[in-house]
């Protein structure tokens, strides 16, 4: 009989929980796809890529509203239960409210544990392609930054022809062991400028230890200088801004690969930021949970429904913000950026721990 039980809120959750993701699925490939076809509307394609690429973003997005669907969708579950009386039979059969909430907590925590290490390097491949697509069509195809394992690449269009440069590893606002190819009109080479660095806090360039080849009359003449300048519409703000979604980010990636992302430029804060973002998920999704069990079962009539919808939907909004207030304290270095990402956990854990006592005496 016990496992029977377990099965059946087990079975139940879970069922209200894909649900709640298919209903939001839909929503986000309803909003996307207008965004899409916007995007699409001067570019000669059909309607099928906004399509596919609606169809392969919106997975992302679900993760990142994965707190608030797991709220919901507990909420929903225990709503339902308390109404068809299901949670008395529940409590008849040994069923407490805490432990009932044990078991939803819990299978909440594995859920985030089960999507950081399967559904998020899914969804991250998925946002990559999607970004490498949409970079095919964009408006300033011209001006290009790709980052691989040959290092950091820039296209710039200039009033006279082009730019391409290339560096093979890049630490904070320097780039090191620099090329750049200058073309004119008619793609002929110009000059090519070899510098060991190049500082690129703004857009005017220092580079140091430079070597500069001018083509004239097809033959390569060499000046070697301490510093040249250059300026680019890129500078380092600008270019780390490029790299900074966090999406395209797998969990295993930045656990298993964080040294090598780290030397190949990516900013450490950054990647620390969306380490502990994504760490702070699995809790996330508990608490969330409890605050569901929290505001449902401290009463079992059904009148209070609609009073526990609006307390809910406060809930939401009141957490959202915290959250957001907490990491723009830490971007803001009022306080140290791990803390903030970890603050709303710690806030919600003293507020759940005193309601979770409250509901285990009902």
């Amino acid at each position: 009989m016990n496992n029977v039980l377990i099965s059946y809120i087990l079975k139940n959750f879970l069922e209200t929980f894909f649900k709640v993701i298919l209903i939001i699925y839909c929503f986000g490939i309803i909003l996307n796809l207008f965004e899409e076809i916007e995007f699409f509307k001067n570019s000669d394609v059909g309607i099928l890529l906004p399509i596919i690429l609606t169809s392969i973003f919106v997975p992302s997005m679900i993760i990142n509203l994965l707190p608030f669907i797991i709220f919901i969708s507990s909420m929903w579950f225990m709503i339902k239960i308390r109404n068809n009386k299901d949670l008395l039979i529940l409590k008849i059969h040994g069923y407490s409210n805490i432990r009932i909430f044990f078991i939803l907590a819990f299978t909440s925590f594995f859920i985030g544990w089960l999507v950081l290490f399967i559904a998020n390097p899914v969804t991250s491949s998925m946002v990559k392609y999607y970004e490498s697509t949409k970079a095919k069509y964009a408006r300033d195809i011209d001006h290009l930054v790709t980052f691989n394992k040959n290092g950091l690449w820039i296209k710039e269009n200039l009033k006279n022809g082009d730019r391409i440069i290339a560096a093979k590893k890049a630490d904070e606002s320097i780039l090191k062991d620099v090329t750049i190819f200058q073309f004119d009109q008619n793609y002929s080479i110009k000059n090519k400028i070899l510098a060991k660095e190049a500082f690129i806090q703004n857009n005017n360039w220092i580079l140091k230890d430079v070597s500069i080849f001018t083509s004239s009359d097809g033959v390569l003449a060499k000046k070697i200088t301490s510093t040249y300048q250059i300026y680019s519409i890129y500078n380092y703000d600008k270019i780390i801004s490029l790299f900074n979604n966090s999406d395209s980010l797998s969990f295993i990636d930045l656990v298993t690969d964080y040294k090598k992302l780290t030397n190949n430029g990516y900013n450490k804060e950054f990647l620390n930021q969306i380490l502990h973002s994504m760490l702070v998920l699995p809790f996330f999704l508990f608490l969330m949970t409890s605050l569901a069990a929290i505001l449902t079962m401290s009463a079992l009539k059904k009148t209070e429904n609609f009073k526990f919808i609006i307390l809910g939907l406060v809930f939401c909004v009141m957490v959202y913000y915290l959250k957001d207030l907490s990491i723009a304290l830490g971007k803001t270095d009022r306080i140290p950026l791990i803390l903030s990402i970890w603050t709303p956990i710690i806030a919600l854990s003293l507020f759940t721990f005193i309601g979770v006592l409250q509901i285990n005496e009902k």
